[in-house]
């Protein structure tokens, strides 16, 4: 949900934000997000339409959640660094038939 940190966000100003996704992923995720009760949609019919997002009280609810991953991801070089040891070891097995 990084990106609807602001009380309400339009679509578009999300999409500049959220650029390591294309806008129709960003659209499936938002509204998965919506039916999951994290985040409330407003349509404002008119020119230009507008779509507005807000993440909901059970949204908000997940916070301490975030922080605390948050603060474990110091250790992302430790899970690439595995990832790695993990993988140099196993060249060295036959491919699984």
């Amino acid at each position: 949900m990084r990106g609807l940190e602001k009380v309400t966000n339009r679509f578009v100003e999300l999409d500049r934000r959220i650029t390591t996704i294309s806008p129709k992923v960003l659209t499936q995720r938002l509204r998965q997000l919506e039916r999951d009760g994290l985040v409330v949609r407003t349509f404002h019919p008119g020119v230009p339409r507008r779509v507005k997002y807000e993440i909901s009280d059970l949204g908000r609810s997940l916070a301490p959640l975030f922080a605390t991953l948050a603060e474990w991801s110091v250790n992302l070089d430790k899970v690439e660094q595995a990832r790695q040891a993990y993988d140099a070891s196993n060249r060295k097995l036959p491919p699984p038939k």
